[in-house]
C-alpha cells in the first residue's frame, strides 16, 4: 500500500523549483500565509477555495488540487485496517435481496 501524499507535498515541490516562499505564495493567492504554511506542512486540506487560486496561479485546474486532496484522504482512510475489514464486508447493491427486481 502506497503511502498517502499530501498535497502540500506537491506544492512544496512547486514552490521549491520556483524559489519562492510560502509567504511569498500566499501574497499573490491573496490568502493569509499561515494557509499556505499549514498546508505545506500536512496540517490543512486543500479547500476548493485555495484550490481555485492555486489553479490560477499555476496554470492548472482547480481539479487537480482537489484530486491531490481527495486522493490522500482516500489513501490515508485505506491505512485504517478495521475500517478497511467493515468496508469489505458492505455488500453490493446487486447482492442485496431487496434490490432485485
Amino acid at each position: 500500500m502506497r503511502t498517502p501524499i499530501h498535497p502540500g507535498e506537491i506544492l512544496a515541490e512547486e514552490l521549491e523549483a520556483l524559489h519562492m516562499s510560502a509567504n511569498q505564495l500566499a501574497g499573490y493567492l491573496k490568502v493569509p500565509a499561515n494557509r499556505i504554511s499549514q498546508v505545506l506542512r500536512g496540517q490543512r486540506t486543500v479547500t476548493a477555495d485555495t484550490a481555485r487560486r492555486l489553479a490560477r496561479f499555476f496554470g492548472t485546474t482547480p481539479q487537480y488540487w482537489m484530486n491531490l486532496q481527495m486522493l490522500f484522504e482516500i489513501d490515508r482512510d485505506r491505512l485504517e485496517e478495521d475500517k478497511e475489514a467493515e468496508i469489505g464486508s458492505i455488500p453490493r447493491f446487486d447482492a442485496v435481496d431487496h434490490c432485485r427486481a
